[in-house]
Protein backbone atom coordinates (compact mmCIF):
# COMPACT_ATOMS: atom_id res chain seq x y z
CA UNK A 1 0.00 0.00 0.00
CA UNK A 2 0.95 3.52 -0.73
CA UNK A 3 2.53 4.99 2.50
CA UNK A 4 0.38 8.42 1.99
CA UNK A 5 -2.43 6.11 1.97
CA UNK A 6 -1.56 4.18 5.00
CA UNK A 7 -0.67 7.51 6.89
CA UNK A 8 -3.52 9.06 6.13
CA UNK A 9 -5.80 5.97 6.81
CA UNK A 10 -3.80 5.29 10.03
CA UNK A 11 -5.07 8.94 11.30
CA UNK A 12 -8.80 7.92 11.15
CA UNK A 13 -9.94 6.19 14.19
CA UNK A 14 -12.45 3.59 13.98
CA UNK A 15 -15.54 4.37 16.39
CA UNK A 16 -18.77 2.96 16.31
CA UNK A 17 -20.46 6.55 14.91
CA UNK A 18 -17.14 6.38 12.11
CA UNK A 19 -19.22 3.47 10.76
CA UNK A 20 -22.41 4.59 10.24
CA UNK A 21 -24.10 3.39 7.25
CA UNK A 22 -24.35 0.45 4.13
CA UNK A 23 -21.31 -1.90 4.28
CA UNK A 24 -21.11 -4.46 1.33
CA UNK A 25 -18.67 -7.39 2.05
CA UNK A 26 -16.57 -8.29 -0.86
CA UNK A 27 -14.42 -11.09 0.91
CA UNK A 28 -14.50 -13.81 3.70
CA UNK A 29 -11.24 -16.02 4.43
CA UNK A 30 -12.22 -18.92 6.83
CA UNK A 31 -9.70 -20.05 9.09
CA UNK A 32 -9.15 -23.55 6.60
CA UNK A 33 -8.58 -20.67 3.73
CA UNK A 34 -11.67 -21.12 2.49
CA UNK A 35 -12.97 -18.12 -0.01
CA UNK A 36 -16.33 -16.68 -0.11
CA UNK A 37 -16.87 -13.79 -2.55
CA UNK A 38 -19.92 -14.21 -4.01
CA UNK A 39 -22.41 -14.39 -1.02
CA UNK A 40 -24.41 -11.13 -1.10
CA UNK A 41 -23.85 -9.60 2.74
CA UNK A 42 -24.94 -6.01 3.71
CA UNK A 43 -24.21 -4.81 7.06
CA UNK A 44 -26.06 -1.52 8.44
CA UNK A 45 -24.82 0.14 10.92
CA UNK A 46 -26.93 3.07 13.00
CA UNK A 47 -24.81 4.24 15.91
CA UNK A 48 -25.73 1.28 18.42
CA UNK A 49 -27.60 -0.67 16.41
CA UNK A 50 -26.87 -2.97 13.23
CA UNK A 51 -28.73 -5.47 10.75
CA UNK A 52 -26.96 -7.80 8.93
CA UNK A 53 -28.24 -9.83 6.25
CA UNK A 54 -26.47 -12.80 4.14
CA UNK A 55 -27.61 -14.65 1.75
CA UNK A 56 -26.05 -17.18 -1.34
CA UNK A 57 -25.84 -15.51 -5.02
CA UNK A 58 -27.46 -18.23 -6.81
CA UNK A 59 -31.27 -17.47 -4.82
CA UNK A 60 -34.17 -19.56 -6.67
CA UNK A 61 -37.22 -18.37 -8.19
CA UNK A 62 -38.92 -17.56 -5.47
CA UNK A 63 -42.07 -15.88 -7.47
CA UNK A 64 -44.75 -18.60 -6.17
CA UNK A 65 -44.31 -17.64 -2.69
CA UNK A 66 -46.98 -15.44 -0.91
CA UNK A 67 -46.52 -16.25 2.50
CA UNK A 68 -44.77 -18.42 4.81
CA UNK A 69 -47.80 -21.31 3.86
CA UNK A 70 -46.64 -21.61 0.73
CA UNK A 71 -43.06 -22.76 1.23
CA UNK A 72 -42.14 -26.34 0.54
CA UNK A 73 -39.58 -29.02 1.66
CA UNK A 74 -37.04 -27.75 -1.67
CA UNK A 75 -38.14 -23.62 -0.57
CA UNK A 76 -37.29 -24.53 3.73
CA UNK A 77 -34.32 -26.27 2.57
CA UNK A 78 -33.20 -23.38 0.58
CA UNK A 79 -33.63 -21.13 2.96
CA UNK A 80 -31.69 -22.61 6.02
CA UNK A 81 -28.53 -21.41 4.25
CA UNK A 82 -29.14 -18.30 4.60
CA UNK A 83 -27.23 -15.99 8.02
CA UNK A 84 -29.05 -12.71 9.21
CA UNK A 85 -28.34 -11.00 12.99
CA UNK A 86 -29.24 -7.66 14.58
CA UNK A 87 -28.20 -6.23 17.64
CA UNK A 88 -25.93 -3.56 19.42
CA UNK A 89 -22.19 -3.22 17.84
CA UNK A 90 -19.84 -1.97 20.99
CA UNK A 91 -16.20 -1.11 20.90
CA UNK A 92 -14.43 -3.54 23.33
CA UNK A 93 -10.66 -2.98 23.90
CA UNK A 94 -8.67 -3.19 21.29
CA UNK A 95 -11.69 -4.58 18.91
CA UNK A 96 -14.87 -4.46 18.49
CA UNK A 97 -18.29 -6.74 19.08
CA UNK A 98 -21.24 -7.49 17.13
CA UNK A 99 -23.69 -8.34 20.08
CA UNK A 100 -26.45 -10.62 18.72
CA UNK A 101 -29.78 -10.11 20.14
CA UNK A 102 -31.45 -11.77 17.53
CA UNK A 103 -30.02 -14.50 14.88
CA UNK A 104 -31.77 -16.49 12.17
CA UNK A 105 -28.97 -19.05 12.77
CA UNK A 106 -29.11 -20.71 15.79
CA UNK A 107 -26.27 -18.91 18.36
CA UNK A 108 -23.24 -20.59 18.86
CA UNK A 109 -21.03 -21.04 21.52
CA UNK A 110 -18.16 -18.27 20.26
CA UNK A 111 -18.74 -14.33 20.47
CA UNK A 112 -18.77 -12.01 17.05
CA UNK A 113 -15.70 -9.88 17.86
CA UNK A 114 -13.12 -9.03 15.70
CA UNK A 115 -10.69 -6.60 14.95
CA UNK A 116 -11.04 -3.40 12.42
CA UNK A 117 -8.46 -1.49 10.56
CA UNK A 118 -8.24 0.40 7.37
CA UNK A 119 -6.04 -1.51 4.48
CA UNK A 120 -6.39 1.56 1.16
CA UNK A 121 -10.27 1.95 1.11
CA UNK A 122 -11.30 -1.20 2.47
CA UNK A 123 -12.14 -2.13 6.05
CA UNK A 124 -10.93 -4.95 7.10
CA UNK A 125 -11.93 -7.34 9.40
CA UNK A 126 -10.32 -9.96 11.66
CA UNK A 127 -11.54 -12.58 13.92
CA UNK A 128 -10.10 -12.61 17.69
CA UNK A 129 -11.32 -15.84 18.68
CA UNK A 130 -12.34 -17.50 15.25
CA UNK A 131 -9.80 -17.04 12.73
CA UNK A 132 -11.33 -15.62 9.67
CA UNK A 133 -10.55 -12.06 7.44
CA UNK A 134 -13.32 -10.41 6.00
CA UNK A 135 -13.19 -7.35 3.83
CA UNK A 136 -15.80 -4.46 3.89
CA UNK A 137 -17.02 -1.47 1.63
CA UNK A 138 -18.71 1.65 1.91
CA UNK A 139 -20.16 3.92 -0.98
CA UNK A 140 -18.68 7.20 0.20
CA UNK A 141 -21.03 8.97 -1.93
CA UNK A 142 -23.97 7.32 -0.33
CA UNK A 143 -25.74 9.88 2.28
CA UNK A 144 -25.62 8.40 5.85
CA UNK A 145 -27.93 10.85 7.48
CA UNK A 146 -30.51 10.74 8.89
CA UNK A 147 -29.47 8.36 11.16
CA UNK A 148 -31.94 6.53 13.53
CA UNK A 149 -32.57 2.95 15.08
CA UNK A 150 -35.67 1.15 17.09
CA UNK A 151 -34.78 -1.79 19.71
CA UNK A 152 -38.64 -3.27 19.77
CA UNK A 153 -40.07 -5.95 21.50
CA UNK A 154 -43.42 -7.48 20.92
CA UNK A 155 -46.07 -6.94 23.28
CA UNK A 156 -46.28 -10.25 24.14
CA UNK A 157 -42.63 -10.26 25.13
CA UNK A 158 -42.26 -13.68 22.97
CA UNK A 159 -39.98 -11.54 20.18
CA UNK A 160 -37.67 -8.92 19.53
CA UNK A 161 -37.31 -6.48 16.79
CA UNK A 162 -35.15 -4.08 15.03
CA UNK A 163 -35.65 -0.73 12.61
CA UNK A 164 -32.63 0.73 11.71
CA UNK A 165 -31.98 3.74 8.74
CA UNK A 166 -29.04 5.57 7.53
CA UNK A 167 -29.55 7.54 5.04
CA UNK A 168 -31.52 6.13 2.04
CA UNK A 169 -31.45 2.59 3.68
CA UNK A 170 -33.34 0.88 5.94
CA UNK A 171 -33.52 -2.84 7.62
CA UNK A 172 -35.73 -4.45 9.97
CA UNK A 173 -35.20 -7.80 11.82
CA UNK A 174 -38.10 -9.67 13.58
CA UNK A 175 -37.31 -12.56 15.76
CA UNK A 176 -39.52 -15.53 16.14
CA UNK A 177 -42.09 -15.83 18.95
CA UNK A 178 -39.35 -19.36 20.65
CA UNK A 179 -36.30 -18.83 20.03
CA UNK A 180 -33.89 -22.42 18.69
CA UNK A 181 -31.88 -23.84 20.43
CA UNK A 182 -27.93 -23.07 20.94
CA UNK A 183 -25.11 -24.86 19.43
CA UNK A 184 -27.54 -26.42 16.94
CA UNK A 185 -27.52 -26.05 12.84
CA UNK A 186 -30.68 -24.60 11.09
CA UNK A 187 -30.57 -27.19 7.90
CA UNK A 188 -30.12 -29.74 10.10
CA UNK A 189 -33.17 -28.94 11.90
CA UNK A 190 -35.15 -28.28 9.21
CA UNK A 191 -33.97 -31.49 7.85
CA UNK A 192 -35.42 -33.20 10.91
CA UNK A 193 -38.54 -31.64 11.27
CA UNK A 194 -41.57 -33.72 11.98
CA UNK A 195 -43.56 -32.59 9.41
CA UNK A 196 -42.99 -29.60 6.36
CA UNK A 197 -45.29 -26.85 9.01
CA UNK A 198 -42.46 -27.70 11.71
CA UNK A 199 -40.10 -26.83 9.28
CA UNK A 200 -41.68 -23.42 8.15
CA UNK A 201 -42.02 -22.30 12.03
CA UNK A 202 -38.30 -22.58 12.41
CA UNK A 203 -38.00 -20.31 9.51
CA UNK A 204 -40.14 -17.62 10.48
CA UNK A 205 -37.46 -15.00 11.37
CA UNK A 206 -37.66 -11.96 8.70
CA UNK A 207 -34.18 -10.26 8.36
CA UNK A 208 -35.28 -7.21 5.28
CA UNK A 209 -33.22 -4.79 3.60
CA UNK A 210 -34.62 -1.79 1.76
CA UNK A 211 -34.73 1.88 0.27
CA UNK A 212 -37.22 4.36 1.82
CA UNK A 213 -38.01 6.20 -1.79
CA UNK A 214 -41.01 8.81 -2.03
CA UNK A 215 -42.34 7.59 1.37
CA UNK A 216 -42.00 3.90 0.76
CA UNK A 217 -40.39 1.58 2.67
CA UNK A 218 -39.73 -1.01 -0.28
CA UNK A 219 -37.96 -4.06 1.04
CA UNK A 220 -35.64 -5.38 -2.12
CA UNK A 221 -34.71 -8.59 -0.29
CA UNK A 222 -35.48 -10.36 2.84
CA UNK A 223 -34.55 -13.94 4.13
CA UNK A 224 -38.26 -14.56 3.81
CA UNK A 225 -38.63 -14.22 -0.29
CA UNK A 226 -42.28 -13.02 -0.45
CA UNK A 227 -41.74 -9.88 1.62
CA UNK A 228 -39.44 -8.55 -1.60
CA UNK A 229 -41.30 -5.52 -2.86
CA UNK A 230 -43.48 -5.08 0.32
CA UNK A 231 -43.65 -1.41 1.36
CA UNK A 232 -42.63 -2.20 5.40
CA UNK A 233 -44.38 1.14 5.99
CA UNK A 234 -43.99 1.85 9.42
CA UNK A 235 -46.64 3.95 11.68
CA UNK A 236 -46.98 5.06 15.73
CA UNK A 237 -50.01 3.51 16.64
CA UNK A 238 -51.92 4.77 20.32
CA UNK A 239 -50.03 0.99 21.29
CA UNK A 240 -46.51 1.63 20.02
CA UNK A 241 -45.33 0.94 16.78
CA UNK A 242 -46.96 -0.87 13.68
CA UNK A 243 -45.09 -2.12 10.77
CA UNK A 244 -46.89 -3.61 7.40
CA UNK A 245 -46.80 -7.73 7.14
CA UNK A 246 -47.72 -10.83 5.82
CA UNK A 247 -49.87 -13.70 7.50
CA UNK A 248 -48.59 -17.15 7.07
CA UNK A 249 -51.65 -17.22 4.41
CA UNK A 250 -50.16 -14.43 2.37
CA UNK A 251 -53.18 -11.78 3.44
CA UNK A 252 -51.61 -8.60 4.03
CA UNK A 253 -52.03 -7.25 8.06
CA UNK A 254 -49.28 -5.49 10.25
CA UNK A 255 -47.26 -6.77 13.67
CA UNK A 256 -47.11 -4.09 16.78
CA UNK A 257 -44.33 -3.23 18.47
CA UNK A 258 -43.27 -1.53 21.72
CA UNK A 259 -40.51 0.37 21.22
CA UNK A 260 -37.57 -0.63 24.18
CA UNK A 261 -34.51 1.87 23.28
CA UNK A 262 -34.37 4.26 20.34
CA UNK A 263 -31.29 6.43 19.15
CA UNK A 264 -31.26 9.20 16.91
CA UNK A 265 -34.51 11.03 15.66
CA UNK A 266 -37.01 8.41 15.13
CA UNK A 267 -39.44 10.93 13.47
CA UNK A 268 -37.64 9.95 10.45
CA UNK A 269 -38.88 6.17 10.81
CA UNK A 270 -43.17 7.70 10.24
CA UNK A 271 -42.19 11.05 8.64
CA UNK A 272 -43.56 10.15 4.92
CA UNK A 273 -42.05 13.29 3.71
CA UNK A 274 -38.26 12.33 5.40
Amino acid sequence: MDFDVFLRHSELMITVDSLTGLWRRSLLVTADGERDETTNVAWLQARPHYVDLRQPDAMPDFSHLGGLNDLSVADCRWLATQQGFAGFFRKLDDCFEWVRLLDFCPPGPVKDIGRLYWDGDVLVEEGRDIPYLEHWHRDPQRPVAPTASLLLVAPSGEAQGMLVRAGADFMYARGRAAPLPPGADLAALVAAAPDLEAARHLLDCEISQGVVEAGTWRITRSTLPYRAGDDLAPRLTPDGISVADRAASGAACRTLWRSLESCGDTSVFFDVSA
